[in-house]
């Protein structure tokens, strides 16, 4: 290195010979050359200099493509709409054909087995609600334990909110929805549904536990729920209670990492021949499981209309429209609630400042006796309530 460069020169290429990241490297060599009097002197040393740019360029890539060759394609799908709903199936049980007639995705259908590698979405209208559907890779036997893409399926799965499982009546369904729920129970993944569920939401607004009982404790008290709580450290969260429980079910479910998804299991190629037979034959499998079950086919089109409405009951949700005071008209779009929700917590979904302000609330609804209706914040919502919340001023 010649001898005359400046001070800030030869500063900066003591910190070029220390780095040893070739982005920071090439970044120091850009300064420092940016540093170099350029006259005849310099000459053979900025050409050293331009060359070493021009070999840490070339490694940076290599290494760019090295990442990308050696990385596992990415499996999450940003969520849309009220509900994501994974496909999972073996291979050619019809999953991309179903995605395909019921959404507005780019599918490519084919007989070939596993051509979907990688997730899908679509989104499935009904009525004025959307459902997210996700086409994920079929599940084969040790896909549990991280064979192929098994650990980035079952996550993809697990993050769902609930599951259509295909099974392909012209194959034995015994066999395919006993090997599904194998490798997702392996997976800490069950589709049968508990004699209880507990969902724990944490939720910032609320200064104190909140438990709704959909059901009946058999041991104990919603304050012995909130000392549990309490207990483990949580103090600002939404504890919801659904069927008969007892306590110990209630800390095994919050400590546990077993995840239950509501699962619809559609019967596919049902126009086959011998079809019927193997659908009574998943029929008295599936009795006393709490799985929802339904014929279709994806090649007629037999019943692929009822799957909309299907899934809105299996989520157990409803819709409610708000109304402005002084309004004539309801908002178009509803707030989806869970069944049995009330006011409170509709008003609480609103805005967490409702609950303190709140006056009274009229309801419009077929079912009552006078519509409309002034109640409080304990009444329960249906499907199609209209409601209009008075604040106190």
């Amino acid at each position: 290195m010649p001898t005359n460069l400046p001070a800030e020169a030869e500063s900066k290429w003591k910190e070029v010979t220390q780095a040893r990241d070739p982005k920071l490297k090439l970044k120091l060599l850009e300064e420092f050359l940016s540093l170099v009097p350029k006259h005849k002197g310099t000459a053979k040393l900025c050409a050293k200099v331009k060359r070493q740019m021009a070999l840490l360029r070339r490694e940076i890539e290599e290494r760019k493509r090295k990442k990308v060759t050696s990385s596992p394609p990415k499996f999450y799908v940003e969520r849309e709409g009220v509900a994501q709903v994974a496909i999972v199936g073996l291979t050619n049980s019809g999953r991309s054909s179903l995605l395909s007639s019921l959404t507005n995705a780019k599918v490519k259908v084919s007989d070939v087995p596993f051509t979907t590698i990688m997730p899908r979405p679509g989104v499935l209208k009904y009525e004025d609600v959307s459902f997210q559907l996700v086409e994920t890779p079929p599940i084969f036997e040790g896909i549990s334990s991280r064979k192929g893409f098994g650990s980035q399926t079952m996550n993809l799965i697990r993050n769902a909110d609930g599951l259509i499982v295909m099974i392909d009546l012209s194959k034995n369904p015994l066999e395919q929805i006993e090997l599904i729920a194998s490798e997702l129970e392996r997976s800490q993944i069950r589709i049968e549904k508990p004699r209880c569920i507990i969902r724990l939401e944490r939720r910032k607004g609320l200064e104190q536990v909140r438990v709704n009982v959909k059901g009946s404790l058999l041991d104990c008290t919603v304050n012995d729920v909130i000392k549990l709580l309490n207990r483990k450290g949580i103090r600002n969260a939404y504890l919801e209670i659904e069927g008969k429980a007892t306590l110990k079910e209630i800390e095994e479910s919050i400590s546990a990492n077993f995840k239950y998804l509501p699962s619809l299991i559609l019967a596919n190629k049902y126009d086959l021949q011998g079809a019927s037979e193997n659908y009574l034959k998943l029929k008295s499998w599936l009795e006393n499981r709490g799985l929802s079950l339904l014929p279709i086919s994806c090649k007629t089109g037999y019943n692929l209309d009822r799957i909309g409405r299907e899934l809105f009951k299996m989520f157990k949700i409803i819709r409610v429209y708000c109304k402005e005071p002084n309004e004539e008209e309801a908002s178009p779009e509803p707030f989806i609630m869970r069944e049995e929700a009330t006011i409170s917590d509709l008003a609480r979904q609103i805005h967490s400042d409702f609950i303190k302000k709140f006056s009274y609330a009229k309801v419009w609804s077929n079912r009552l006796k006078f519509s409309p209706q002034r109640v409080g914040l304990n009444f329960k919502l249906e499907d199609g309530d209209i409601v209009e919340i008075r604040l106190k001023s």
